[in-house]
């Protein structure tokens, strides 16, 4: 871990690991405690009173973050002809067919977001147990099957976040980096979590978000006040 500089130290033995902070307060103490090595992520984390295993209490959706992630997300495009090359000139990493199906077969899967024509999923499909398990398998519910590669390509380097929520009933982000301004970070993290507030499935009972919190790549989780959170 990156030493803390005398600053950083005495900020850091001020945090008190049981304060609910206001999400202002936590977003100015986090770009405080960040490292100045490198940029850290800004990252959101939620406990949400669901069980995933049910069907009718998956929470699952994009969100565009409105200052975007700071990230330089990776793209894939499954797709041929025209299509192939308006997803290229959009910006996408990586455009094929056959051949990008059998580069995923040989391990090359360092993407961070996979798109795919609707004709291509046949393709695609004999790779459900590459892409499956990394969460990049294409679907149409998430925009990412698609008979406008370039505009889903565009979505996903302007700041579009994918999320699901885990075993655990929790679901977490990267919301901007430490570089950004306080009223960006502030806006990322209004806007994912009222795309979390409503993707609230019908199964749901009782309370809905338990807990949230925000970290830095190394720095300490601050619980947040769930009274600042709009629809906790």
């Amino acid at each position: 871990m990156a030493k803390l500089t005398k600053k950083q130290k005495m900020l850091a033995d001020k945090l008190d690991a049981d304060k609910l902070y206001g999400v202002d307060e936590a977003i100015a103490l986090i770009k405080e405690l960040t490292s100045t090595k490198f940029d850290e992520t800004v990252e959101i984390a939620m406990n949400l009173g669901v069980d995933p295993r049910h069907a009718d209490q998956m929470v699952r959706g994009m969100v565009a973050l409105p200052k975007g992630t700071g990230k330089d997300v990776k793209v894939a495009v499954f797709a041929k002809g025209d299509k192939a090359e308006e997803a290229l000139k959009a910006g996408a990493d990586k455009v094929g067919a056959e051949d990008l199906m059998e580069d995923m077969q040989a391990g090359n899967l360092d993407y961070d977001r996979v798109i795919a024509t609707p004709d291509m999923m046949g393709i695609v499909g004999r790779l459900g147990k590459v892409l499956g398990p990394k969460g990049l398998m294409p679907n149409p519910k998430l925009g990412t099957v698609t008979p406008n590669p370039a505009a889903a390509v565009e979505a996903a380097k302007g700041g579009e976040v994918q999320f699901r929520v885990e075993k655990q009933g929790i679901v977490h982000a990267g919301i901007g980096k430490a570089s950004f301004d306080a009223a960006s970070i502030r806006e990322n993290f209004d806007a994912f979590v009222g795309a979390i507030v409503k993707a609230k499935p019908s199964g749901a009972k009782g309370k809905y978000v338990k807990k949230v919190a925000i970290t830095s790549t190394m720095g300490p989780g601050l619980k947040i006040d769930l009274a600042e959170v709009e629809g906790a």
